[in-house]
């Protein structure tokens, strides 16, 4: 057992070593008086996938985050004259031009996972991390709350933080299944099959097949009936992040095939077979991976509330999301940077932490719930599916060129200040990275 530090003016566990765990995790470091524990159930940290997108949002709070020259180190841009371009979207049978969605002085800002992972934890002093602690079970006084792990140890808190993704077992104490039914991830009907393909590659590729190379450098995203196709760069351009994607709407609740798992390893063949008759850049792509995995895509339904007394969840673990909007990760950074301001200011302490968690998801509760909704109909407007739209590509392309202007414009400081305002903290705001 270990117990919290009396001495300090707040005792705070981590439950969840990605990338919205780590970022909260080193923000929160920076303030001497708090104690700050994160517990990783991998070994070490690791991120699986591949590339992840940032819109302008996200950028935005890893700049506040204090994170920004770590990630610039290895973030990917659209290539001069594209720079703003967000996507290019295009018709699946011919790869005709149909518009783009512009996200100015941001554009298609992207890394790979375990890239930007790796530049993160490079904050975050030593003694902090623990790792090998698979939570289990998560229990709370009117003191504190402790979190069991399956290696038999725990670790008691003021508070304690759910970070641990869509499966999450924080999750589980604050809406107890027992209570409030199944309120665990469900299957969205979607597959993707991703792979990488060296940039040189699919320049090569696709000008063999008579494609413009610049195809393969500007990110791209292919639309049609119930399928769609994306890619953008990562790795400093030298490699090409594919996402094809086929979804299931011949029924209202898709099932996964029983014993099925998330994650398969396939056969090209199969890959090329969902995507027959599609133009030649799409067959250039998919020519070019020769062992895809194919990912059934999970979300979690929009929970009523994220917090218990002293415990929340953030990020995936309380609204996670399929990745039509390349939303997922600016969303738990958001989170990370609201909730970090609000525990690291000297008027937060561990009598009124339980309030400042309530006030956290009074200001976010909405905003990630939407962004949940829209990235699912995102996904039905990219394969000709969305209500009154249709394959109306007139009005698919008018709807793509503004659609995403409300999630790239937040700005999280309005989220702090409104917490403040919910709390009655009238002094100026006292921001953990400003």
């Amino acid at each position: 057992m270990v117990a919290n530090t009396q001495q300090k003016r707040l005792s705070i566990g981590i439950v969840g070593g990605g990338i919205g765990g780590v970022a909260f995790a080193v923000a929160l470091s920076r303030a001497p008086d708090l104690d700050v524990q994160l517990f990783e159930a991998a070994p070490q940290f690791s991120e699986i996938g591949a590339g992840v997108s940032f819109g302008p949002n996200a950028v935005r709070a890893i700049q506040l985050l204090g994170l920004e020259r770590s990630y610039r180190r290895i973030a990917d841009a659209s290539p001069a004259p594209y720079e703003d371009v967000w996507f290019e979207w295009r018709r699946w049978h011919d790869d005709a031009y149909l518009t783009a969605s512009l996200a100015p002085g941001c554009g298609q800002s992207s890394v790979h996972r375990a890239d930007f992972l790796d530049a993160i934890v490079a904050n975050l002093p030593e003694g902090i991390a623990h790792f090998g602690k698979r939570c289990v079970e998560v229990q709370q006084n009117g003191d504190g709350a402790t979190a069991r792990f399956d290696d038999g140890t725990s670790f008691a808190a003021d508070i304690l933080i759910g970070y641990d993704g869509i499966k999450s077992a924080v999750r589980e104490h604050v809406l107890s299944p027992a209570q409030y039914g199944d309120l665990g991830p469900f299957w969205s009907g979607t597959y993707a099959y991703r792979g990488m393909i060296p940039t040189t590659q699919l320049e090569a590729a696709l000008e063999e097949r008579g494609a413009d190379r610049r195809l393969a450098l500007v990110p791209q995203m292919y639309l049609g009936p119930d399928r769609h196709i994306l890619t953008f760069p990562v790795k400093q351009s030298e490699l090409i992040n594919v996402v094809a994607v086929i979804t299931d709407r011949s029924t209202a609740n898709p099932r996964l095939p029983q014993g099925e798992a998330w994650v398969t390893a396939v056969t090209q063949q199969e890959m090329l077979g969902v995507f027959e008759g599609w133009g030649v850049a799409s067959q250039a792509i998919l020519a070019c991976i020769p062992e895809p995995t194919r990912w059934a895509l999970h979300e979690l339904p929009e929970l009523p509330f994220y917090h218990r007394d002293r415990v929340l969840i953030v990020g995936d673990a309380a609204h996670a999301m399929v990745p039509h909007q390349g939303a997922g990760a600016g969303q738990a950074l958001e989170d990370a940077y609201v909730l970090a301001s609000l525990l690291t200011d000297q008027a937060c302490d561990r009598h009124n932490a339980q309030q400042v968690l309530a006030a956290f998801e009074a200001v976010r509760h909405a905003r990630t719930c939407q962004v949940q909704r829209t990235s699912h109909e995102a996904g039905d407007l990219y394969e000709y599916s969305a209500p009154g739209i249709g394959d109306d590509e007139a009005k698919i392309s008018s709807e793509l060129e503004t659609r995403f202007d409300w999630l790239w414009n937040h700005d999280p400081r309005d989220d702090v200040l409104a917490a403040r305002g919910h709390l009655g903290w009238e002094s100026p705001p006292s921001l953990a990275t400003a």
